[in-house]
C-alpha cells in the first residue's frame, strides 16, 4: 500500500538512520522532505502539520542529540509517529453484548462495504468463531441484495433475504428478530451507499442506528480516496457516532493518505484493513507494523502469519523430510510447491511484506510475468499422467508433444520445465549427507552463503 510514499521514506530512512550526528539543520531537512512525502501522499494538511511538530520535537531533544546512534533513533521516532498517527496498536472489534451484536456497516457506494461484510463474517467465523448473518438494508443500487447473497456463501455465513420493495428499517428490524430466533452471534447490516454525500442517506443511515442500536458501527472508506476520504470520514463522523474504521483496497497503487488522516479526522480506530479482492483478503489492522510497512521496513510477523495460516504443516513437514534425504523428490513434490506458493497469496503477496533492503535485491522483477510462469508450470505438471509424474525419465519426445498439447504450450516449455526440474533433483542428491555444508563453502563461505540463499531452491 502508499507504494509511492513508502518509496520516499524507506529512502530517507537509509540516508538519515546512517547519520552520524544529528544537528538542528539535517532534522529540518528531513522534515521538509518528510512533509512534502506526506503532502504528495494526499495526507490532509492538519495531519501533516501535527505529525511534524510531533517529530520535529522529539528529534531536536537531548534523547537523539546525545545518543550514539542519532539516525537510527531518528528513524524509530517517524515510525513511532506514524504509528500514533494512525492509532497505536490494534483495535479489536467490539462484541461485548447479548447475542445478536450488531454491526453497521456505513460509507460512501464504491467503497467496498459489500465485500467487506462478506470478509468481515468470514474473520468473526474464523477468528472468532462465531454464527454470523448478513442482511442487505441497500433497496437502492440493482443488484445490491444478490451480490451481498453470493459473497456472503464465500464466506460461509447466512444471509438473510431482503427485497428492493422493503423499507430499510423493516428489512433491519426482521433480522433482528430473526437473530435472536436462531441464536446468531454477530448481525452484519450493509447500508445503502451513494455516490456522494447527502442529506438523505445520512437521515437513513441514522434512522437504521436507531432502530438497531449497534455494538459497531464502522466506516467503510477507499484508501484510494486520498483527501476526499477525510472530507467524507468527517461528514459520517457528525451523522453517526462511529467506532471503527476499515481501509480497503490497501493494496492497490495508491498515495495512500486516507490511512494517515482518517484516524485523526475522526478520532476513532482504524480496526481492519483490506489487503486484497479475496474473501479471507482482510486483516486487523495493526498502527506499528503498518507504519514499519510505510517506511519500507516490512512486517516480518504478518508474513509468518500469512504463511502458517495458509501451509499445510503436515505436507510441509514430509517434504522438509523428503529433501533432507535427498530420496524420491518427483514433479509431484514440485507441483505440491507450486501450490503452496499460490495458497500464500502468490510472490507479490510475500514480497509486499519483505523489508525493501530485501525486495531491492529482487530488482525488476515482474511478480504478475513470474506467477503466470507458475500457473503455465502447475497446468504443464497437471497434463502428465501419474506415472509420469512420479518417474520423469519417461517423458520422451512423444510424450512431451501430448502434455504440450494438452497445456497449451510450446514443447520447450515442457522441457524449460523438465531441466529445472533436473537441476533441482541434482541439488537435492547433493544436499544429502552434509552435502549443504561442503555446497555452502564452495559458494564462498558460510556467510555469504546464507545472504544470497539458493534461487532454484524451493522455500
Amino acid at each position: 500500500m502508499a507504494s509511492a510514499l513508502s518509496d520516499k521514506l524507506s529512502k530517507l530512512v537509509k540516508h538519515i538512520s546512517g547519520q552520524a550526528r544529528i544537528t538542528e539543520a539535517n532534522v529540518a531537512d528531513m522534515l521538509r522532505e518528510v512533509r512534502m512525502a506526506l503532502l504528495e501522499a494526499d495526507v490532509a494538511l492538519p495531519v501533516v502539520r501535527d505529525f511534524i511538530a510531533r517529530v520535529k520535537e522529539k528529534a531536536l531533544g537531548q534523547e537523539v542529540l546525545s545518543s550514539l546512534t542519532p539516525g537510527q533513533v531518528l528513524v524509530s521516532i517517524v515510525q513511532k509517529e506514524l504509528a500514533a498517527t494512525m492509532g497505536e496498536g490494534v483495535a479489536d472489534i467490539n462484541l461485548a453484548a447479548q447475542p445478536p451484536a450488531v454491526i453497521l456497516m456505513a460509507g460512501l457506494q464504491g467503497a467496498g462495504k459489500t465485500t467487506t461484510t462478506a470478509k468481515l463474517a468470514k474473520h468473526l467465523i474464523f477468528k472468532r468463531k462465531k454464527k454470523v448473518l448478513t442482511v442487505s438494508a441497500d433497496v437502492y443500487r440493482p443488484a445490491a441484495i444478490e451480490q451481498l447473497k453470493t459473497v456472503t456463501a464465500q464466506a460461509g455465513a447466512e444471509w438473510f433475504a431482503s427485497d428492493a420493495s422493503q423499507k430499510p428499517v423493516d428489512i433491519v428490524l426482521a433480522a433482528l428478530d430473526y437473530a435472536r430466533k436462531h441464536y446468531i452471534d454477530v448481525l452484519l447490516v450493509d447500508t445503502a451507499g451513494r455516490l456522494a454525500i447527502d442529506e438523505a442517506l445520512m437521515q437513513e443511515i441514522k434512522a437504521l442506528h436507531a432502530a438497531v442500536h449497534p455494538v459497531e458501527t464502522l466506516f467503510v472508506v477507499d484508501a484510494m480516496m486520498g483527501q476526499d476520504a477525510v472530507n467524507t470520514a468527517r461528514a459520517f463522523k457528525e451523522a453517526l457516532p462511529l467506532t471503527g474504521i476499515v481501509l480497503t483496497k490497501t493494496d492497490g497503487d495508491s498515495r495512500g493518505g486516507a490511512a494517515l488522516s482518517v484516524r485523526q479526522i475522526t478520532g476513532v480506530p482504524i480496526k481492519f484493513a483490506g489487503t486484497s479482492e479475496k474473501i479471507d483478503g482482510l486483516e486487523a489492522f495493526d498502527a506499528e507494523r503498518h507504519a514499519g510497512r510505510i517506511l519500507g521496513m516490512g512486517d516480518i510477523l504478518a508474513l509468518v502469519e500469512q504463511v502458517t495460516a495458509n501451509v499445510d504443516m503436515e505436507a510441509a513437514q514430509k517434504m522438509a523430510a523428503k529433501l533432507k534425504s535427498g530420496d524420491g523428490f518427483d514433479l509431484n513434490d514440485f507441483l505440491s510447491q507450486i501450490q503452496q506458493m499460490k495458497q500464500m497469496g502468490g510472490l507479490s503477496s510475500l514480497m509486499d511484506k519483505l523489508p525493501s533492503q530485501l525486495t531491492a535485491k529482487a530488482g525488476a522483477v515482474n511478480f504478475d510475468k513470474a506467477e503466470k510462469e507458475m500457473q503455465r508450470k502447475q497446468g504443464i505438471i497437471h497434463s502428465m499422467t501419474p506415472k509420469e509424474r512420479a518417474k520423469p525419465e519417461l517423458i520422451k519426445a512423444t510424450r512431451k508433444r501430448r502434455i504440450a498439447l494438452g497445456a497449451g504450450v510450446q514443447v520447450q516449455d515442457v522441457n524449460r520445465l523438465l531441466n529445472e526440474f533436473g537441476q533441482m533433483q541434482d541439488m537435492m542428491k547433493k544436499m544429502r549427507g552434509g552435502g549443504l555444508m561442503k555446497m555452502m563453502k564452495k559458494l564462498g563461505g558460510m556467510k555469504g552463503s546464507m545472504g544470497g540463499g539458493f534461487s532454484g531452491m524451493p522455500r
